[in-house]
């Protein structure tokens, strides 16, 4: 049985029935009051409703309820109001605040009106609870549909919390539109490209995270996190109701615990984890045990990871050996969930996107696959020779201390684990975007992560950027901001005196605070503007048309084309899983008209005429012969290169 809730000062109260676990519901019901009297007073626990006309001081807060299935825990939070998702003006564009799904959506939508020559507005589906998956095609249609050109696709938003992603690509989707009626670079990238966007591709997820206290990996879809049974019933609570669900931390004797505190920092902020009763302090996320665990806050709102959701190298999250891999968050099926499979679809009927980014936070990193074996295993030479130089010009611009592959470098880009203090070792993922996008799709797919949580300064040069360092740093640039929240005590009703405290969580920890948005989404928009910029892009070169000796109406045509991109039509990868047919060399012809002989050096003669995969700047020649007179089209398609086309006129025979 589910008790109905209700919310103050970001904390549930418990009415109405009792919860599944008798035994411990009356001990619930003093806990929730206990709480609610630490934090403020003002919540008031009943056995029953109140009265009708006489709401609860909590039910005359502003909530939020979240959907997508049943619960054993809450569904309704109370929403926060953050000023760090407050535009600077209403109605205009900047980015020094995060933007809503709701804000996000009028921008687009503002977009679409005011550059119609440039920009169509679409839906891609639904997500679980409802809301519209918003995608742009950027384009010049008057040089040619989206379809006949090569494309770039980037997106946004996927994990909830890392919103830095959707301002990332807010901010590309910004700088091209505005910068296409004066920069030459940009125009002739949307003469011959197109660009798909889309920025929210979670926008469940996302919406709780901007309203709320909550945090939470992805999608809303509630999932047994802690294997107990239950579902979502253990989320965080903001106790000292300030809208943030930060860290707790707890003396509990000597070699008693799992922390200390670090002596590098000198006012006694930073903790270090130590191993099992080496510590004297236990320290754990701000909120109540809701399940009588000793965990908490492990079974919040949702756990399942659009990342572990695609079907290359797919791993379920129980086998039923107990002896094969694995992979948490990875949903029921590949695909399952709604959000992941509105980009595959999108994907896969469209072919021409040749390279992909998909946004995250928070370890500056130009990050991409292979994401269960090194490079060198997984990936074609002269596919990882083009991958690499992308890597290495995305470090230029970025700044990015990190580039390379999921499983080895990002997984030991720290050289030692600070915790064991054994070496770091490679570690796969599974379901992993980058993987889809490279060995399924067959692409280059970047899942670039920004912001560094604060770690800018490695003082002792141990090759990992620590707490104290952190705190450090802050001291000397940003003190006095309020993105930290000095350690204050408070009386836990679970654990008795505690300390609460610690970086804002959301603007910080995960996502730099709203006055460095902009550094970081337009480092990582001016690295994408560089991929859009490297994609295939067939071309014709020259067509000639030689009327036949002593055959008047006879004719040798001739068609050379050419890659003018700066990348290959299709990678090797592409060839192997047969996602890039060759490029194709057409001619059309007319009423009248119709082929002759074999034209000299090819082995039939054909109006459609396949011609492998076109490298960089790489030309090649066909010829055809035709018997009549009049206009004929030749034509260079690639499914990932674009088309181009030419009419010739043929001319009518001497005695005519």
């Amino acid at each position: 049985m589910r008790g109905r809730t209700t919310v103050a000062h970001g904390v549930r109260s418990v009415s109405g029935t009792l919860p599944r676990r008798p035994a411990a519901g009356v001990a619930r019901a003093v806990l929730w009051l206990t709480v609610a009297l630490v934090a403020g007073g003002t919540l008031r626990a009943t056995a029953q409703d109140p009265p009708a006309g006489r709401p609860s001081e909590a039910r005359k807060k502003a909530t939020y309820r979240v959907g997508g299935g049943a619960r054993d825990g809450v569904s309704v939070f109370e929403r926060v109001d953050y000023v760090q998702v407050k535009p600077l003006e209403a109605g205009e564009v900047d980015f020094r605040h995060y933007h809503t799904y709701e804000e996000s959506t009028s921008l687009l939508k503002a977009w679409a009106a005011k550059y119609p020559d440039l920009v169509d507005l679409y839906s891609v589906g639904q997500s679980l609870e409802g809301r519209e998956i918003w995608q742009l095609t950027i384009t010049n249609k008057q040089t040619g549909k989206d379809t006949d050109k090569p494309a770039f696709f980037i997106e946004g938003g996927r994990h909830a919390g890392e919103i830095s992603g959707i301002e990332a690509t807010l901010y590309f989707v910004h700088h091209v539109l505005t910068g296409a009626a004066t920069d030459p670079a940009m125009r002739a990238l949307l003469d011959s490209s197109a660009i798909y966007a889309r920025p929210h591709n979670n926008p469940d997820g996302n919406s709780l995270y901007h309203s709320t206290a909550q945090t939470l990996r992805s999608t809303v879809r509630p999932h047994d996190s802690d294997a107990d049974g239950l579902v979502d019933e253990d989320a965080g609570e903001d106790l000292d109701g300030d809208g943030f669900i930060r860290q707790m931390r707890k003396y509990v004797g000597e070699r008693q615990g799992n922390y200390v505190k670090d002596a590098n920092d000198p006012k006694g902020r930073a903790m270090r984890r130590v191993r099992e009763k080496e510590g004297d302090w236990d320290v754990y996320n701000e909120g109540i045990d809701d399940d009588d665990d000793g965990r908490y806050n492990e079974d919040g709102i949702g756990g399942l990871d659009l990342h572990r959701n695609y079907p290359e190298n797919w791993r379920p999250m129980k086998e039923a050996t107990g002896r094969g891999w694995t992979q948490g968050g990875a949903g029921e099926y590949p695909l399952s969930e709604p959000e992941t499979r509105a980009v595959f679809a999108f994907l896969m009927t469209h072919p021409n996107v040749a390279i992909a980014q998909s946004l995250d936070t928070a370890v500056p990193m130009i990050l991409r696959g292979p994401s269960t074996s090194a490079s060198e295993e997984s990936m074609f030479p002269d596919d990882l020779a083009i991958i690499r130089s992308f890597d290495q010009k995305g470090q230029e611009i970025t700044g990015y201390p990190w580039a390379g592959d999921t499983y080895k470098v990002y997984a030991t880009r720290t050289p030692v684990n600070p915790f064991t203090g054994e070496p770091s070792r490679e570690a796969p993922l599974f379901g992993h975007g980058p993987d889809f996008g490279y060995a399924y799709y067959g692409a280059i797919w970047y899942g670039n992560e920004i912001w560094n949580g604060g770690r800018f300064v490695d003082y002792d040069n141990d090759k990992r950027i620590d707490e104290w360092e952190v705190l450090k740093w802050y001291d000397q640039h940003r003190a006095g901001r309020g993105d930290y929240l000095e350690w204050t005590r408070f009386t836990h009703p679970q654990l008795g005196e505690v300390e609460i405290g610690g970086f804002n969580p959301k603007f910080y920890g995960q996502n730099p605070p709203p006055d460095l948005i902009e550094t970081w989404a337009r480092n990582e928009a001016m690295f994408n503007l560089f991929l859009a910029q490297q994609l295939p892009r067939v071309r014709i070169v020259s067509t000639r048309a030689v009327t036949v000796k002593d055959a008047t109406d006879l004719h040798d045509i001739e068609l050379t084309v050419t890659n003018a991109g700066k990348m290959p039509t299709a990678l090797d990868v592409a060839k192997r899983v047969k996602m890039v047919k060759p490029d194709t060399c057409e001619i059309t012809l007319v009423k009248g008209q119709e082929l002759a002989g074999v034209p000299a050096g090819q082995p039939a003669q054909k109006a459609t005429i396949e011609i492998g995969w076109l490298k960089p700047g790489e030309q090649k020649t066909v010829r055809w012969q035709v018997k009549g007179t009049g206009a004929v089209t030749v034509r260079i398609g690639s499914t990932r290169g674009g088309v181009d086309s030419r009419e010739l006129s043929l001319g009518a025979p001497a005695h005519e």
